[in-house]
């Protein structure tokens, strides 16, 4: 959703158009952008005024929200509705005076917007250590989590917190993101059968590390992460796992599985069917109808083209992107 709602922009809007934050943690799609002209800022403070900036898909604080509103010519969130949720349960929570356990990465993109959805109420804990370490002295309790943790990771602090404060609030239903969780699923699967895992994906990207995490603890295999296929070893033998991170493009994936040439082919392992479809933002959907309204005015038609928008749910993010940089808007 993040990946098509920044491909919008640069259709859209002459360059350059600002992103706060990296639109994902995936190097290699960052790079795409930014040769088409996108700027990445860590600060809305940088963008220009008047200038178009879409916010990550970890999730923005309300402040950085509200600011990126003010400064800018338009303003798109792309957050996760995932993130939303986790946020909705932070302020919900805080709001009826809980104190929030908070399990996460320091630092992370998304920790930090979520945390800074109610400053003070949220205490961060990357590990039952610092839990152990977390003195909190409040009647109600809630217990939440970063969306892209590795399951494991997740429920021995959770099962850890539980002990230590009986009767914490938590949610009905995890908040772990089923891109990560179906993602370690299948590696789960897949790990044993190899002498080799090979994770596509990048060092800052929460996800690709918890998958690289799972692949450790099951299995025995050497295991490799790439960025690009341009860091592959060239000494992997024997039965070879590939696996990739939620925004690890296709075609990297294709590059990687073509490099190593397999000499008794490919085996595809299923683990799980995903279905989800999230829509484009709301703000980018009710602007993009209004310009197609504005140009079907303009040149006397009968109805606006909302014909792209429409088939949104059928066409893949990454094709998008590889349509773009290819000079194919």
């Amino acid at each position: 959703m993040a990946i098509k709602a920044l491909s919008w922009m640069v259709r859209v809007f002459e360059p350059p158009v600002y992103c706060y934050h990296e639109i994902v943690h995936n190097r290699v799609v960052v790079e795409r952008f930014a040769a088409l002209g996108v700027v990445f800022v860590n600060d809305v403070s940088e963008v220009p005024a008047g200038r178009p900036v879409m916010l990550s898909a970890h999730g923005s604080g309300p402040q950085v929200v509200d600011t990126s509103r003010k400064v800018a010519g338009i303003s798109i969130n792309a957050v996760c509705p995932l993130v939303t949720k986790v946020h909705h349960e932070v302020k919900t929570r805080a709001g009826k005076g809980f104190e929030i356990l908070y399990i996460g990465h320091h630092g992370h993109d998304e920790a930090l917007g979520t945390m800074a959805v109610a400053p003070g109420k949220v205490h961060l804990v990357e590990t039952i250590a610092e839990l152990e370490a977390t003195p909190i002295d409040a009647p109600e309790i809630a217990l939440i989590a970063q969306t892209t943790l590795a399951v494991d990771e997740w429920r021995a602090i959770a099962d850890r917190a539980a002990e230590m404060h009986p009767g914490i609030w938590m949610p009905n239903k995890s908040d772990l993101c089923f891109a990560t969780t179906n993602r370690q699923a299948a590696v789960r699967k897949v790990a044993p059968m190899a002498d080799v895992v090979v994770v596509i994906g990048s060092a800052n990207s929460s996800n690709t590390n918890a998958i690289e995490k799972v692949a450790r603890s099951v299995s025995g295999a050497r295991i490799v992460r790439i960025n690009t296929t341009d860091e592959l070893p060239d000494d992997l033998s024997g039965v070879v796992a590939i696996t990739a991170g939620a925004s690890a493009p296709e075609d990297l994936i294709e590059e990687v599985v073509a490099r190593l040439n397999p000499s008794q082919g490919v085996e595809e392992v299923s683990a799980v069917e995903e279905e989800e479809y999230f829509p484009p933002p709301r703000e980018l959907r009710e602007f993009l109808r209004g310009l197609n309204s504005v140009a079907a005015y303009a040149f006397g038609l009968d109805e606006p083209d909302h014909g792209p928008l429409d088939r949104d749910n059928t066409t893949p993010a990454f094709a998008v992107l590889s349509e773009l940089a290819a000079g194919h808007p």
